[in-house]
């Protein structure tokens, strides 16, 4: 083992970072743009380390572990808001300054989002996009053979967050119907009525499996709150206009909003 102290600057490799910002332009605002999207990337590569970690302990009944690793992504989405607050420094004429020099670039490509989405239990494929607006899948803007397609198609074949959940439940005796059980976890999950049905005993009677429900709760509330401040974040920018990228920009934005990734659980909230 070398004698040698690791300094800060190694051990977060700092010069490299700092290298990692590499502006197309001149302009002054281009360089927040992209450390908030740099930053957002960071964020969501955490997400899904906290996730999969959360999986782990909702599948093997550890209630209060899973409840602070929860608790963790939630916060980690409020962190994601309060930067549009800081994006929203930039007035339009700033952003249209240099958003020519972004040709085709897009957050709608963002692989670690469509990865976050997935992993929540999102099920788009080939083609299947076209029913929210875009024309193509979740995967299909991802280069074919690529890493990040491949992690994304991954994570569609794999149980979602809200399948590891029901197994969580069903470990502390509650009853699911085995079609629920033994989906095909590929497939989309919209909610089923007799999933609510139990989910009401768990609340009445079971405290502690009521808590972890309520924690996916808050998370569903973050991705949803986070996808409202960045329609209205684009809409100030730059309006009605088209995004990069080939998206419709607000359109497709707004496409998204209010879906929850947990609808068995906003379901019965009207049954308490």
């Amino acid at each position: 083992m070398s004698d040698k102290a690791l300094t800060y600057a190694q051990y977060l490799k700092i010069d490299e970072l700092l290298e990692l910002s590499q502006p197309q332009s001149s302009e002054h605002d281009e360089p927040l743009f992209i450390a908030i999207h740099q930053v957002y990337e960071l964020w969501f590569k955490q997400i899904l380390w906290e996730i999969a970690r959360a999986q782990r302990l909702l599948e093997g009944g550890d209630s209060f572990g899973a409840l602070g690793t929860l608790g963790r992504i939630r916060t980690i989405l409020k962190t994601c808001v309060s930067q549009l607050d800081i994006l929203e420094t930039m007035t339009p004429l700033q952003f249209n300054s240099f958003r020519d020099r972004l040709t085709s670039g897009s957050g709608f490509q963002s692989a670690q989002f469509r990865e976050l989405e997935a992993v929540l239990g999102r099920r788009d494929h080939a083609g299947a996009g076209a029913a929210a607006g875009t024309g193509m899948g979740m995967s299909e803007h991802l280069v074919p053979g690529s890493i990040p397609r491949a992690r994304v198609e991954a994570a569609m074949a794999r149980p979602s967050m809200w399948d590891s959940t029901l197994r969580y439940l069903a470990g502390r005796k509650h009853a699911f119907p085995d079609d629920i059980l033994e989906r095909d976890v590929t497939l989309p999950y919209g909610g089923d009525e007799r999933v609510q049905s139990t989910l009401l005993t768990v609340h009445r009677t079971d405290p502690e499996a009521g808590l972890v429900c309520e924690a996916l709760v808050d998370i569903d509330e973050g991705l949803q709150e986070w996808r409202y401040r960045h329609v209205k974040m684009v809409e100030r920018t730059i309006g009605n206009k088209s995004g990069t990228g080939g998206s419709s920009g607000v359109g497709y934005l707004s496409s998204t909003l209010f879906h929850s990734v947990f609808p068995d659980l906003w379901a019965i909230r009207t049954q308490f």
